[in-house]
């Protein structure tokens, strides 16, 4: 057992407050769909809405709604593994009052009990934030711009002239914000399609809005990139995407990150290969060259006779492994052909040509062997 170094700070976990992992009945290791399908069955048995009046069901229902707003969230889930309890940056505390953690309910799974709420998420957004190679591989943080709707500030978000004292009572569900809806030997209710659910309509429309209450505006939000994003993927940033209506929960920005590719790096499984373009006089008589790392530059030596494609090896300057550390990097030597030649390069070479024979090329001699036992074969 390797003993931690004595200069290295130790990192204490927090005492945990909640077993989470405990509170939906699942396992540490338990995958998402695993831990979202508890939490459905649970929220359901608790609902306030099938256990009107009860105070000890309603407890429940906030606890296990907690515990999901952990343990369904990538990145504090693995806080939380780590370190124990999340101190914050929940949708709702301790202390939330039922309808928040109702709206929590209803943002993932909607109105499962037919009683048309008017309150509406918000819609969820995707941006594609384009990074270089090393920016992706080494990690980084970049201000993105994007476009969401938010309310307009002009009517406050409710479409009418003037704000809410310009809105009146629905006429088409009196008010109610929803209209009953028979199917079968069940009357169930829905949004009220002139409303949208609110129950008010604008006497006068908002200029403007137009009278939809939503503006399109432009944000401005600093996403932290982690080392390793060069093969992409997406973060979900919880709360960013649009916001919802008459106090709906926010929807969620999905970064999508993609790594330009790069004329000289390449990922090779877990390995940096870095591809070194030398001359043909270079690899035949050896030189040193430098070589352009992720962060930093190295200088090696080429010996002489380097044959197109040799590898050497670089220890701890390659990619970002799980673990925190660095791979190592992989140097391959591509022998460069030149593209134009002079009358005097071209006598040069022809000459050159003339005065090495094929145990100056092992590989050339190789293949013309090949070839002729074929032909013996042939014959």
């Amino acid at each position: 057992m390797v003993a931690c170094p004595s200069h290295l700070p130790r990192i204490r976990r927090s005492p945990v407050a909640h077993d989470h992992y405990k509170t939906l009945g699942v396992a540490r290791g338990a995958p998402e769909a695993e831990i979202k399908a508890a939490y459905r069955k649970l929220a359901l048995q608790f609902h306030p809405d099938r256990n009107p009046g009860d105070a000890a069901a309603e407890e429940r229902f906030k606890e296990v709604s907690q515990a999901y707003a952990v343990l369904g969230d990538e990145e504090k889930r693995a806080r939380y593994d780590r370190l124990g309890d999340v101190p914050g940056d929940l949708p709702f505390a301790d202390s939330a009052d039922l309808a928040k953690v109702t709206e929590f309910f209803d943002a993932i799974f909607g109105d499962l009990f037919g009683l048309g709420r008017k309150r509406a998420a918000g819609q969820d957004l995707r941006y594609t934030l384009e990074l270089d190679f090393d920016e992706a591989a080494l990690g980084c943080q970049k201000t993105i711009r994007f476009q969401r709707s938010e309310d307009c500030r002009t009517c406050g978000g409710t479409g009418a002239q003037g704000g809410a004292a310009g809105l009146q009572p629905c006429a088409r569900c009196a008010g109610r914000g929803w209209t009953p809806h028979k199917a079968g030997f069940f009357s169930t209710r829905r949004d009220c399609l002139a409303c949208a659910g609110s129950g008010q309509i604008p006497r006068v429309r908002c200029k403007t809005c137009s009278g939809t209450g939503l503006c399109e505006t432009e944000r401005e939000y600093l996403v932290r990139v982690p080392p390793g994003s060069q093969a992409g993927g997406t973060q979900r940033i919880a709360g960013q995407g649009s916001p919802g209506r008459r106090g709906g929960l926010a929807g969620d920005l999905h970064v999508i990150v993609r790594a330009r590719p790069h004329p000289f790096y390449r990922q090779e499984g877990d390995l940096l290969v870095v591809e070194v373009p030398v001359r043909m006089d270079e690899a035949a008589l050896g030189t040193e060259i430098e070589v352009p790392l992720l962060d930093g530059r190295v200088r090696m030596k080429i010996p002489a006779g380097t044959q197109p494609g040799s590898i050497f090896r670089v220890r701890g300057k390659g990619l970002p492994t799980a673990g925190g550390s660095r791979g190592d990097a992989h140097v391959r030597v591509q022998v460069e052909v030149p593209s134009t030649c002079d009358d005097e390069a071209r006598a040069a070479l022809s000459k050159l040509a003339g005065m090495l024979d094929d145990d100056a090329y092992p590989r050339r001699r190789d293949f013309r062997e090949m070839i002729a036992a074929l032909q013996r074969r042939e014959d």
